[in-house]
């Protein structure tokens, strides 16, 4: 019915120093987190993975976001250091998204489900139900491990194991948070895929100067 995702966490708020004689682009390829046309910003580098199960919860992909947030803190490249997304999915279930590097906050990393009967609490590999048939879920196996035991199961048993369209589903909802917090926009699913004209790499990809692109500003920053 909906439910709410989180990655609050602390950040470095500060701003490291260019070695004398490297290029731009070295820097801002060996320092990328804060560069935007290489993170993609911290919604869709590390939010993505609470946004991954929320669509999985679903099993399908948003029809919209909206979305807010700044840079408070921040002083290094071009990232926000918040967001907070409104998605909405078909049937008309919506579901908060909520990140933020900011030192000195709440931190909160976990996903809260809600179903017609109870509600579910994700909080890593630990979770439980709550409702007319309460459970506990005991502390479930690492997932980092886990992924790999399933891909060699699958490569052993011959049956194809292929997460593609998730993983690009789930990158592109972030990425319609990140547009719409941009801009101040509405942004609909078949419109990021399908006429969005954004590129964010630089005109040449090669060592020499490359300026930090602006800070985006909601109403300011345009929707392409």
């Amino acid at each position: 019915m909906g439910g709410q995702v989180y990655w609050n966490s602390g950040g470095s708020t500060t701003a490291a120093e260019q070695p004398a004689g490297m290029s731009d682009m070295e820097w801002q390829c060996r320092r990328w987190y804060p560069y935007c046309w290489l993170s993609g910003d911290h919604i869709v580098e590390q939010h993505v993975h609470n946004i991954d199960v929320m669509n999985w919860a679903l099993g399908s992909h948003p029809i919209s976001a909206m979305g807010m947030g700044g840079r408070e803190v921040r002083r290094s490249g071009n990232i926000w250091d918040n967001f907070a997304v409104d998605y909405e999915y078909p049937g008309g279930v919506r579901f908060l998204s909520m990140c933020r590097q900011i030192p000195g906050c709440t931190d909160r990393v976990a996903e809260r489900i809600v179903g017609a009967k109870g509600v579910a609490h994700i909080n890593g590999n630990t979770g439980h139900i709550e409702g007319a048939q309460t459970y506990q879920a005991g502390r479930s196996p690492n997932p980092y491990l886990q992924e790999h035991a399933d891909l060699l199961r699958s490569i052993r048993a011959g049956t194809a194991l292929n997460e593609g369209l998730t993983v690009a589903e789930s990158t592109l909802t972030a990425i319609m948070g990140r547009m719409s917090a941009y801009s101040g926009k509405l942004v609909t699913w078949d419109w990021a895929l399908n006429e969005s004209k954004l590129d964010l790499r630089p005109a040449k990809l090669e060592f020499g100067p490359l300026p930090v692109g602006p800070v985006p500003v909601q109403g300011q920053t345009p929707l392409i």
